[in-house]
């Protein structure tokens, strides 16, 4: 069906870069709600929606998903044709191919759906739209990952949804050069990046995370990862609905759930 009905969607500017998308990689081949997905599927196909000007972060989530589950398919879509064209080169059909194709993920059934780096450049107002015509496509008990990051993947975020839709929050950064975790909001998804202000959730997170932060520098003579752990730790503390354990969190992860940052 891939590249047989109307794309759905505008232009991405197209940047990207080998390696930027390791930290939601990561994610994906680690959480447990993506494995528990991937091994149910009959054909679990996974849908990595605008690539970019270079099929390079496509062909890695490929090669990631694989290593773990290795009947796993990855199609990638772009908007624009000459993105297309320009990555057929690196197909490897049936497990790695490219088509055109927009929100509407061309006709396909995936079970999976990476969408990075999409939505940013929209209205906020396009978000709702943009993530039910996603999960329309997706099979039932499928997932949608949508989220932001920077140039060379160093701060992310992303929001998980299922039909029901956001369930999850999660931010994701490189320790060694973190001056304090609220510099994440630059990279927020779309739905929650201009409510970072006093009186939204998403601002009370990151303003307790700060706080925590603070209070666990004591921490930093074991290292930033201890540092990291400790304010964690602290946020669940005061409440936070704070997922995972430990392990996760010396990766530099955070997850909440989604009505704990939800936009009034």
């Amino acid at each position: 069906m891939a590249g047989r009905v109307t794309p759905v969607g505008a232009p991405t500017r197209g940047t990207t870069n080998p390696n930027r998308l390791r930290r939601i990689d990561r994610w994906l081949t680690r959480a447990p709600e993506v494995a528990a997905v991937l091994r149910r599927a009959a054909d679990p196909l996974v849908v990595d929606l605008g690539y970019g000007a270079s099929p390079v972060t496509t062909i890695e989530l490929a090669r990631r998903l694989r290593a773990v589950e290795p009947g796993v398919r990855v199609l990638g879509l772009e908007l624009d044709p000459e993105r297309v064209a320009a990555a057929l080169p690196a197909a490897e059909p049936p497990w790695l191919e490219f088509a055109r194709g927009g929100f509407e993920l061309a006709g396909a059934r995936p079970v999976l759906v990476r969408a990075f780096n999409v939505l940013r450049q929209y209205n906020e107002d396009g978000v709702p739209i943009a993530w039910k015509t996603m999960l329309d496509a997706i099979v039932p008990g499928g997932l949608l990952v949508e989220g932001t990051c920077d140039e060379i993947g160093r701060r992310c975020s992303w929001i998980t949804l299922d039909q029901d839709g956001p369930r999850t929050l999660t931010l994701s950064c490189r320790l060694e050069n973190l001056d304090r975790p609220s510099t994440v909001a630059e990279r927020l998804p779309k739905a929650l990046i201009h409510h970072n202000v006093p009186g939204e959730r998403i601002h009370d997170l990151l303003s307790t995370m700060d706080s925590c932060w603070l209070a666990a520098a004591p921490h930093r003579s074991f290292g930033v990862r201890a540092r990291w752990v400790e304010t964690v730790r602290l946020l669940r503390e005061r409440g936070w609905p704070v997922r995972d354990r430990p392990a996760r969190w010396r990766l530099g992860e955070l997850t909440v759930d989604y009505a704990a940052v939800a936009p009034d």
